[in-house]
């Protein structure tokens, strides 16, 4: 939650590009990302049923399990101006939520992480669309080719692992 909640902080003031340390660069050209001032993110889909993760591309041109697929942005990478209506968005929410929190179980996912950048997101696009304005948003389908998480790192097994962490109430 705290790297969640300081990328959003950190990118709404600065801008700039987030990505995980744990990403490994994979040859592809990068410098495209940075050809304007539009927020990019990477797009995911996890299927329910199979309980794994789906190929984004695939997932969009394949809508035979659109029941069981939830569609998302990561919150990494994120390339982002100062300022951007998406940004501010979550990291309002995300305050929100964090100071409001009662206690007990803790959901990262949509206080601080993919789940609350979605929803920013989706909020956005919408607003923008009735207004008949341009969406200033690339999401991107093949970060895979710049960038992949390999490594199998120990915390990812146990208590430190953010999906699996409970908080006692």
């Amino acid at each position: 939650m705290r790297s969640d909640y300081f990328r959003l902080c950190y990118l709404a003031i600065n801008g700039g590009f987030y990505i995980d340390a744990d990403d490994a660069y994979q040859g592809a050209d990068w410098k495209p990302l940075f050809r304007d001032s539009r927020l990019r993110l990477q797009a995911l889909c996890y299927d329910t049923v199979a309980d794994s993760m789906v190929d984004p591309p695939q997932s969009m041109t394949d809508d035979s399990d659109a029941d069981t697929r939830i569609h998302y942005v990561n919150n990494t990478p994120i390339i982002a101006p100062a300022g951007h209506p998406v940004v501010l968005a979550a990291l309002k929410a995300s305050t929100v939520a964090v100071l409001g929190h009662p206690g007990g179980p803790v959901d990262i996912q949509s206080m601080t992480g993919p789940g609350n950048l979605t929803m920013a997101l989706a909020r956005y696009a919408l607003s923008r669309e009735r207004l008949g304005q341009p969406i200033d948003v690339e999401v991107l389908c093949k970060w895979n080719t710049i960038a992949v998480s390999q490594w199998p790192l120990s915390y990812r097994n146990d208590e430190r692992n953010w999906r699996l962490w409970r908080q006692d109430g």
